[in-house]
């Protein structure tokens, strides 16, 4: 298995109202935000991003992190999974000039409205059946998606990650290290099918035979 590290410790962090956030979610918000369509990304805050759109301040300082970490160079290929409006690919190749880049998520709304000069590189597909051959990719990215799905499709998807990498994988996933951060965490939640404590997680990767590294998303 990999390590668990924190290579997102650049991205900014944002202020976070959870009690508010507990008392106005409703169980038809969880279900408009689960369809992964415009009213997640570009609607109302209370089932979704509230607007999701392009700002530098996000990725550029978390690029950097993975090029130094994965030794990342214009001969590398990427897969990011669950890559929304392509945002953080449109970094990789600003950063690193020459970068091959793939990226797939499930909504394809998101899809129709990514970010115009990554567009061709991105498609809708699905995690648990990846459309890239063995050994392609030199890392695989995937940032607070995989807990989308259900336990067992997550292992039929850990399996599908292991296959297209030929070296390196990074994922977070919502998780807790204590009560407190599980209350935390089920407030926050909109869209998460599987929250687990930070050790039955680990156990969860040795499970499904993964090897990647990982770190957690805890609001």
């Amino acid at each position: 298995m990999g390590k668990e590290i924190d290579l997102m410790e650049n991205y900014p962090k944002s202020k976070r109202d959870l009690t508010k956030r507990l008392e106005e979610k409703t169980p038809q918000d969880r279900q408009l935000a689960r369809k992964f369509g415009k009213e997640f990304f570009d609607g109302d805050r209370s089932h979704g991003y509230g607007g999701f759109s392009y700002n530098s301040r996000f990725w550029e300082p978390v690029v950097p992190t993975f090029k130094e970490y994965y030794n990342l160079d214009e001969n590398s290929k990427i897969l990011d999974i669950g890559c929304a409006k392509g945002f953080m690919l449109y970094d990789f190749k600003r950063l690193i000039p020459g970068i091959e880049v793939q990226g797939i998520d499930i909504s394809s709304y998101a899809i129709e409205n990514a970010k115009e000069e990554v567009k061709e590189f991105l498609q809708v597909g699905d995690a648990r059946k990846l459309p890239f051959p063995d050994n392609h990719f030199d890392l695989v990215i995937s940032i607070t998606t995989l807990h989308n799905l259900t336990k067992e499709d997550m292992k039929i998807a850990l399996k599908e990650i292991m296959r297209v990498t030929k070296k390196d994988v990074f994922i977070t996933l919502d998780a807790y290290r204590d009560d407190e951060e599980k209350k935390r965490m089920d407030a926050w939640n909109l869209t998460a099918l599987t929250m687990m404590h930070t050790k039955e997680w680990e156990e969860f990767f040795k499970e499904c035979g993964y090897k990647g590294d990982y770190y957690w998303f805890i609001p």
